[in-house]
């Protein structure tokens, strides 16, 4: 009885060994960039530069207006945050929003267009306009509401406004605390609206080829999407089917053990 008992234990912990073995075999090299080292650097010609986002209808922008005289200065800025709090509403992030039309109405000078101009373009644009009233006029423009749509299997998936305009997909993944274990690093989708119609773009983070992408800088309203490998359905459902496996070998075993005595 006790070899038949001795003959049971050991083939219950061979049956359960070689399932955890089974489990761990799954892991995946979570590396980036694995080829930097078959290369010696990537060729500058080859990189995508940054290229300036342009002003789009629904942007909100932050404007800020100087002048030398400091008197005249408070008063176009104070007519300039009246008008920012009076678009914004209490949620929405301050300053003026593009209209339909890619207009945009300053209390100062009146309406401008805006539309598809840089945030560069618009400063210089609104400079001219403003220097007819005010003499050496110093302005600033930034998007207020630049933000991008971080999904899927990440961290910490969420819309993130950010504070410039040149961001690259590895810096929004970082903001969403990086990819968990079961995102497909090779295979990273990221969803772009251009002229009323999507574009899409696949990424492999294991592969330097994605600093020239043109969709390594992200664009306004940018969505981030990270697939999951199917080895999470098989994860999700590794504690069922390694409970169903052990009752199985456990009843085996012991109609074995049954049949010898």
């Amino acid at each position: 009885m006790k070899k038949y008992l001795s003959f049971c234990l050991k083939s219950f912990v061979l049956v359960y060994v070689s399932i955890a073995f089974t489990a761990c075999s799954g892991v995946k090299n979570i590396g980036y960039f694995q080829n930097v080292g078959a290369i010696d650097s990537v060729n500058a010609s080859d990189v995508i530069g940054f290229i300036p986002p342009t002003i789009q209808a629904d942007d909100i922008l932050a404007i800020s207006i100087f002048t030398i005289d400091p008197a005249t200065g408070a008063q176009v800025n104070q007519v300039a945050s009246q008008a920012v709090q009076d678009l914004s509403g209490s949620s929405a992030p301050n300053g003026f929003l593009v209209d339909k039309n890619g207009e945009i109405e300053l209390s100062i000078i009146g309406k401008v267009k805006l539309l598809g101009l840089t945030t560069f373009e618009a400063r210089d644009f609104i400079r001219k306009k403003a220097s007819v009233d005010y003499k050496n006029p110093n302005v600033q423009v930034r998007f207020a509401n630049f933000k991008v749509n971080v999904i899927g299997e990440v961290n910490r998936p969420a819309i993130y406004t950010l504070p410039n305009e040149k961001v690259t997909v590895i810096d929004a993944i970082g903001l969403a605390g990086d990819l968990t274990l079961y995102g497909k690093r090779e295979n990273i989708l990221v969803i772009r609206e251009k002229d009323g119609k999507k574009e899409y773009a696949r990424l492999n983070l294991y592969d330097t080829d994605i600093f020239k992408s043109p969709f390594y800088y992200l664009r306004q309203n940018d969505i981030v999407y990270v697939e999951p490998h199917k080895s999470k359905t098989a994860a999700l459902n590794a504690p069922t089917r390694t409970s169903i496996g052990l009752i199985l070998s456990a009843i085996s075993v012991l109609v074995l053990a049954l049949t010898r005595l």
